[in-house]
């Protein structure tokens, strides 16, 4: 009896400490995944690369954060776009030559990245594959050719070119085809509360020159704005599949982790 009674007494003494240890852990758990979300809503957020628009700064299966307090916060800096407001809070326009990311014009559900060109009032032209912004010309250098597999496996080579946007914004664009229809345009004037962006794979990109399509992307609003590119955190070769689990560690692009952009 004595026996029992000792039992039952250190029986007693543990509950509380297992229901204490359970209770920890999920308040640290909570914490964790609050903090990771605060970070990802106000501060960083990670993106993927998935087309080759971007080539040769960003490739198929580069993994980025983008800060989200530099251009300030719209509706669409939140997860599923709530709360809904107009505008955006400490808004601020981002430099030419920034790359950034943003929601597509006709489905603010896609992300798209690319280069921006143009601020509201610049007037943007391209003339056999080179760049004018308010009648200047913007100066590019031929730098030779680039060669590079898309996620088919296939290689591509293209004439690549440095162009210099500014001072602060040297990099390197890609022509495909020559004479392509891109590689001459009419004069975009950027409205009010809009930017103008390019991909700096300049023949293979989707981007504001496409304004006479149904669906382009245009002019893209000041609000659509989600944040700029700051850092690849990680790199994969994605012409490699992802069932050769024993090419997994010689697909990573170890050179382009922690390179800024």
């Amino acid at each position: 009896m004595k026996f029992n009674m000792f039992k039952n007494k250190i029986d007693k003494e543990k509950e509380p400490i297992k229901k204490n240890f359970w209770l920890e852990n999920f308040k640290t758990f909570f914490i964790a995944i609050l903090i990771a979300l605060t970070l990802r809503t106000f501060a960083f957020e990670p993106f993927s690369i998935p087309s080759g628009s971007m080539k040769p700064t960003l490739l198929e299966g580069d993994y980025l954060f983008v800060s989200k307090y530099s251009f300030g916060y719209s509706k669409y800096s939140f997860p599923m776009s709530f709360p809904t407001f107009s505008g955006r809070i400490f808004g601020k326009y981002p430099e030419r030559g920034d790359v950034a990311v943003f929601k597509f014009t006709h489905n603010t559900k896609i992300d798209y990245i690319k280069r921006i060109i143009g601020l509201p009032g610049d007037k943007i032209q391209v003339k056999s594959g080179v760049l004018y912004i308010n009648g200047k010309k913007i100066n590019r250098v031929e730098k030779g050719t680039w060669t590079a597999k898309d996620r088919n496996n296939i290689s591509h080579t293209y004439d690549i070119y440095e162009e210099k946007l500014s001072k602060d914004f040297i990099y390197n664009v890609l022509d495909a085809t020559p004479n392509s229809r891109l590689d001459d345009t009419d004069i975009f004037l950027v409205p009010e509360g809009h930017v103008f962006a390019m991909g700096d794979n300049r023949d293979q990109s989707s981007d504001s020159r496409i304004i006479w399509k149904k669906g382009g992307l245009g002019f893209i609003s000041f609000d659509h704005l989600v944040g700029r590119a700051q850092i690849i955190f990680y790199s994969r070769d994605r012409s490699e599949p992802l069932w050769k689990l024993w090419l997994w560690p010689s697909s990573v692009r170890v050179e382009r982790i922690f390179k800024s952009i």
